[in-house]
């Protein structure tokens, strides 16, 4: 029973040291990017599509801070969706938004309209047939640009 204990004891031992090994590694990776020059940075960050973007963004407090603060990395994806919002875009840098809550506000939207838009639910044929997960909450301005584009259709 004695080697047992020993054993057991022995196997948290090693845990220990090699969580603090990782520990300290991962420590050591962090504390290298982070003495990489703040253009270095953004420069990579500006890499980065929307869903990378906001993956890096949840890694740690620092590159958190850094995406969420700088408007920059946001405005060409917020570029990209007004190809499908463009109104929806314009009114939001009227009243002022940072590029990132205007795409936090118009990035699922623009989805489901360029799908509307397209053609993707044209030949429905009740509401039980579309999609509930994906549907998004549309003003009226939009639901007449899918009306005229059902029309010429």
């Amino acid at each position: 029973m004695q080697k047992n204990s020993k054993r057991s004891n022995n196997s948290r031992v090693c845990d220990v040291e090699l969580n603090s090994v990782d520990a300290e590694k991962k420590k050591a990776s962090q504390s290298n990017f982070e003495l990489l020059p703040p253009e270095v940075i953004l420069k990579i960050f500006r890499q980065l599509d929307i869903q990378s973007l906001c993956r890096a963004s949840v890694t740690c407090r620092s590159w958190n801070h850094t995406i969420r603060n700088c408007d920059s990395l946001w405005k060409p994806h917020c570029l990209t969706v007004r190809a499908v919002c463009q109104r929806e875009i314009d009114d939001d840098v009227e009243s002022g938004f940072s590029w990132r809550v205007i795409l936090l506000r118009n990035y699922q939207k623009s989805k489901v309209k360029h799908e509307w838009l397209r053609g993707r639910y044209s030949n429905i044929s009740s509401p039980i047939s579309l999609p509930e997960k994906i549907m998004y909450p549309m003003d009226a301005d939009t639901w007449g640009e899918i009306l005229e584009a059902e029309l010429e259709r």
